[in-house]
């Protein structure tokens, strides 16, 4: 858990982590309808936080084939359009329907290694490290927590992966070990906690390290359905 006088000092100003931006749209009329919806029987942040990291975890399909250098994509109001997603644009989500019911929250990175990555994602990628993988910030009860709302919960129960569960005071992390005890996701390299989404730094980064991947996918993402392997 990180204390407020850990994070950056670009963002401890909490007018900053209130504020709506070109990616985190808390004032889309679509980004606080959905977040009022999920906190309509919130009696306090804390339960609001939680409310709204399972209405963004299991309402916005987990796709990792979605990754892509187009800039609409990483907008909240695109991620509840599309209702699917990879873990950058879900995040942004959950951080901007954070903001719309006044929790400050902002966004975090790191790089992860996913030790069940497939052979298919493996060739496609190029890699099983995954750069700036994206989860939310919240300031819940007086403490900054970590929320990782990428794998829906459907996904989770058909590949054996244990779903990330939130109670608003621990970090929700993925599980280094699966449901058959297998090793899954490694935490490697933080990237930092960010105000605003730092769309040109991860797509300059993108293009450095999955160069082959947009190569073969110059254009927006490929749209996969569900049955593919779960993967980051």
């Amino acid at each position: 858990m990180l204390s407020p006088l850990e994070l950056p000092v670009t963002v401890t100003d909490e007018a900053a982590l209130l504020q709506s931006t070109a990616f985190i749209e808390s004032d889309a009329p679509e980004v606080i309808r959905f977040a009022r919806e999920a906190v309509s029987d919130a009696k306090n942040d804390l339960e609001k936080g939680v409310m709204l990291y399972y209405a963004v975890r299991d309402e916005i399909r987990y796709d990792p084939y979605r990754i892509t250098l187009a800039e609409d994509c990483y907008r909240a109001t695109t991620v509840l359009r599309e209702r699917a997603a990879y873990c950058i644009p879900k995040a942004v989500l959950l951080t901007a329907a954070a903001r719309a019911v006044g929790i400050p929250s902002a966004l975090g990175f790191a790089d992860v290694k996913n030790h069940l990555t497939s052979e298919k994602l493996l060739q496609a990628m190029g890699t099983d490290l995954f750069i700036y993988h994206g989860y939310s910030m919240l300031k819940l009860d007086g403490n900054w927590v970590k929320a990782t709302p990428a794998f829906n919960l459907s996904l989770c129960e058909k590949f054996g992966v244990k779903p990330l569960e939130f109670d608003g005071r621990s970090d929700a992390l993925f599980h280094p070990y699966d449901a058959q005890n297998r090793r899954h996701m490694e935490y490697v390299n933080e990237r930092g906690i960010f105000a605003d989404m730092p769309f040109e730094e991860i797509v300059s980064q993108f293009q450095s390290f999955y160069g082959k991947f947009f190569q073969q996918h110059p254009s927006d993402s490929s749209n996969f359905e569900e049955e593919k392997p779960l993967e980051i």
